[in-house]
């Protein structure tokens, strides 16, 4: 069974997708964690987020990977592991930028690809059941108010010791909302036969328990709603 989540940022789409792998029995791919890894990649080399050229230009030089230990997805860029290091808000906002450039999404596709073909996987990220897994057997379109995504973002970096203002999360979250939804190249929307779920107001178990009620109505099968 392959799953798609798609969705805005703060939305829990990476959460949600976890938790499933652990309970279906699935394995997790973070496609977000690709392009963020790539963003951080062009960040330390200088290159503004609107310099196209410098950013295709860049790509020979980086190598991203992806690999699971303990359970646990790790991504490397050029084998260091930045799994931590891709989630500042700058970095975010890099992700966007490069997001948009055919060729990044170009030069990370066959990767994505090559997980889909082993099967049994739940990815979350913004154009999987557009273009990645278009024949997925379950889509579901994760979201939320942006205030509710902006303070669930907000906590997850003030956990982490990031010194964030709500304000500027709630900024950086809405540009990147309309960056990715009006990209000419793999817009973040949902595909048409993706389920629409508003987790506003949901607490991690709620969320759970309403994805898995969809596999299950799409699916047949009976897993557990509990988390």
């Amino acid at each position: 069974m392959n799953i798609a989540i798609d969705g805005p940022g703060g939305s829990g789409k990476s959460v949600l997708a976890k938790n499933l792998a652990r309970g279906i029995g699935l394995t997790y791919v973070d496609t977000g964690a690709l392009y963020r890894t790539v963003g951080l990649a062009v960040m330390r080399r200088g290159i503004e987020k609107t310099d196209t050229a410098g950013i295709i230009s860049s790509l020979s030089e980086i190598r991203v990977e992806m690999k699971h230990e303990g359970g646990a997805q790790k991504v490397l860029l050029s084998g260091e592991d930045v799994t931590d290091k891709i989630r500042t808000p700058e970095v975010s906002m890099y992700a966007s930028a490069v997001s948009a450039v055919p060729e990044v999404r170009a030069f990370l596709k066959e990767l994505q690809l090559d997980m889909v073909r082993v099967g049994g996987v739940v990815m979350d990220g913004r154009d999987i059941g557009t273009v990645i897994m278009p024949d997925a057997d379950v889509k579901i379109f994760l979201f939320a108010n942006p205030k509710d995504r902006a303070e669930r973002r907000y906590e997850e970096l003030a956990a982490k010791g990031m010194n964030v203002t709500l304000d500027e999360v709630l900024s950086d979250m809405n540009e990147r909302d309309n960056n990715d939804a009006t990209r000419a190249e793999a817009p973040a929307v949902p595909a048409a036969d993706a389920v629409m779920l508003d987790n506003s107001g949901f607490l991690e178990v709620d969320t759970y328990a309403a994805a898995v009620r969809i596999i299950n109505e799409k699916t047949g099968e009976s897993f557990d709603e509990r988390l």
